[in-house]
């Protein structure tokens, strides 16, 4: 239940109050004005593919696929995205394909065909993994230097005006969260948004889910110091800001934000959505509005955020590769998604619907959308857990009924974001019992068959590609000076691959971890992660670490007492689990990643020449250290 003002308690309509007369920031919510939205049951996954399969043989009775067809007219971009997701599946699947056969004729003789065709399903199965991630990266590289007359643009918007009647919420759905870090981006976001003279069409709304007593007095008095900057703020018009405490946490974010819609939907036309680390620009979020009015059949439009805010080595290079190699497979998914894109979950604007057909696109091309990465490798591991349930408990829903083609192959993707870890490690376990059990080949890599060297190298250009054509793109669109200089750019590319790198087997091993407490219904623990760097100790990379450690040691003992020369092949693995604590532990400090600052590498446009917004929210966070 969210709390108000008793003397605000009214029968009227709010929309028949002109604003001025509506008290701005006098209360902590708006009158209610419920809406309807019921829920559709979920059918269960077996009960969809039934549906699928039904309705798929009626599209091929005479007539119905040129029903389906013309029950929505085209556009000229969805027939750009078909022949775009037909060139993408192709080279995937032909690529597999040569791969694997020449993997299967490489092989040699193990004697065991179980071990020898589960190896070789796995195989199959991450070549199309990694593939799909290069040519996502290789079609953002062309997008990157080419653009793209299909996608939506900000610019193309950039003189319209918003109508008084687009009125739109900015939500924030917070849950014990740092609340000083939160009020400041907020702060900022919502200045900025008063700074584009278009703050009479926003209200900002605060819904809380936090249980902890001291949090919640202190989120009471953050709500009200920011109404009161905000009233008293010069040359800027108001914009009402309003707390929501719920009484009745359910269902986590999305109850949260369902429950505003149920309550406040109906006031507004649209609905932008914010984490509780986002900081976004005025301009940003009017151009947003402008968007959606522009397009009537975009239901969602998702920016494309930048990763900003913590000083840690991790975080920097974190925040360096999403805006160098991140940005070219966001352009990739773009080019191949179009109006079938997939929301994120914060950073987006959202029409508030009353029935399905509406679009999804991903712009690109709009800046001013930031949000913060982890500070510390444990903290990314506790995000990515979360994150782990939530897409495979979302894969269930790739058969349910009326949805895209693409939507589901987003569900299978977000999936395989976290199985692909599982699956590395059981074909790496496959390949050292099959190696060990037949002994065909002889540790020297130079008695390896040339088939099967030409195939590891393969895949390793797949895997670290996108990262060089990221560098390249910079470079070809003269933008390196953004990142400090050509040479800071490539000395921070090494730096950020050396670490992903020595990260890489910690995620693979946490990440099957992850699979496989949701896969087994264990009890999850829903915390967000710290939005301040404290720096880890060496007791508590230890807790969490050390065990992965252990496993190696005692992994590597075992081999080299079969044989001793096996453990050359363990080693790309083995070394960086072994370095796990102290990695995560340096990397975790705000020193060495203002020292590798100073020094002009990881350095990110952000960074060499921050927006207003950013500084401010900066501003705000220290005033309140």
């Amino acid at each position: 239940m969210e709390q108000h003002h008793p003397s605000r308690v009214s029968a009227v309509p709010r929309q028949a109050l002109p604003r001025e007369e509506r008290h701005p920031n006098s209360v902590t919510a708006p009158p209610i004005r419920r809406g309807s939205m019921t829920p559709r049951p979920w059918r269960g996954f077996w009960n969809s593919v039934l549906t699928a399969m039904l309705s798929s043989a009626m599209r091929l009775l005479p007539g119905g696929a040129r029903a389906s067809r013309s029950a929505e007219a085209r556009e000229a971009w969805q027939d750009a995205a078909d022949r775009r997701r037909f060139t993408f599946a192709m080279l995937t699947v032909l690529s597999t394909a040569i791969a694997t056969w020449l993997f299967a004729l490489a092989q040699p003789d193990y004697g065991n065909d179980l071990l020898e065709w589960g190896q070789l399903a796995l195989f199959a199965i991450l070549s199309t993994w990694v593939v799909t991630g290069f040519v996502t990266a290789l079609m953002g590289f062309w997008v990157s230097l080419r653009g793209d007359p299909h996608a939506i643009s900000a610019r193309a918007v950039a003189d319209h005006s918003i109508a008084p009647e687009a009125r739109t919420a900015l939500i924030m759905p917070i849950c014990n969260e740092d609340v000083a870090t939160v009020f400041a981006g907020l702060r900022a976001t919502c200045e900025s948004v008063a700074a584009t003279g278009h703050a009479p069409v926003f209200d900002v709304f605060v819904l809380s889910d936090s249980n902890d007593p001291a949090i919640i007095a202190a989120e009471r008095a953050a709500w009200e110091e920011l109404r009161s900057a905000l009233a008293t703020h010069p040359r800027q018009p108001q914009i009402e800001v309003y707390y929501r405490l719920r009484a009745r946490r359910t269902h986590r974010k999305s109850g949260n934000v369902a429950d505003f819609c149920r309550r406040w939907g109906r006031d507004y036309r649209y609905m932008v959505v914010l984490d509780a680390d986002s900081v976004m620009s005025g301009d940003c979020i009017a151009s947003l509005v402008k968007l959606m009015e522009a397009h009537p059949r975009a239901g969602i439009i998702q920016t494309a955020s930048q990763a900003v805010g913590h000083a840690t080595l991790h975080a920097r290079a974190q925040q360096f590769a999403a805006r160098v190699t991140g940005r070219l497979f966001t352009l990739g998914m773009q080019f191949w998604q179009l109006g079938e894109s997939h929301y994120w979950g914060h950073n987006a604007i959202i029409r508030l619907m009353r029935r399905a057909g509406f679009h999804v696109w991903l712009v690109s091309d709009l800046d001013g959308s930031y949000e913060q990465q982890p500070p510390d490798l444990l903290s990314e591991l506790q995000r990515d857990r979360r994150w782990c349930q939530g897409n495979l408990q979302n894969a269930r829903l790739i058969a349910e009924p009326g949805l895209h083609r693409v939507h589901r192959a987003m569900f299978a993707i977000g999936a395989m974001s976290y199985l692909s870890a599982p699956l590395w490690l059981a074909f790496l376990t496959f390949g050292t019992t099959l190696w060990m059990s037949g002994a065909a080949i002889a540790p020297d890599w130079h008695a390896v068959p040339a088939e099967l060297r030409s195939l590891w190298a393969w895949t390793l250009a797949m895997l670290f590609m996108p990262r060089v054509l990221g560098v390249v793109a910079v470079l070809l669109k003269r933008a390196q000076a953004g990142f400090g200089g050509t040479p800071a750019l490539l000395a921070s590319a090494l730096l950020e691959t050396l670490v992903a790198l020595l990260q890489s087997p910690v995620r693979m091993l946490a990440h099957s971890f992850f699979v496989l407490v949701a896969l087994t219904g264990w009890k999850l623990e829903w915390k967000s992660p710290p939005r301040e760097a404290e720096g880890l100790s060496w007791a508590a990379a230890a807790r969490q670490l050390a065990p992965m450690t252990a496993v190696i040691v005692l992994h590597a003992a075992g081999i080299a007492a079969i044989q001793l020369g096996a453990l050359i092949w363990l080693a790309p693995v083995a070394l960086p689990l072994l370095l796990a604590v102290p990695l995560a532990v340096v990397t975790s400090h705000v020193a060495l990643g203002g020292w590798v600052r100073s020094r002009g590498v990881l350095l990110i446009p952000e960074e060499s020449r921050s927006p207003a917004v950013l500084r401010r929210a900066w501003q705000h966070a220290a005033a309140t250290v």
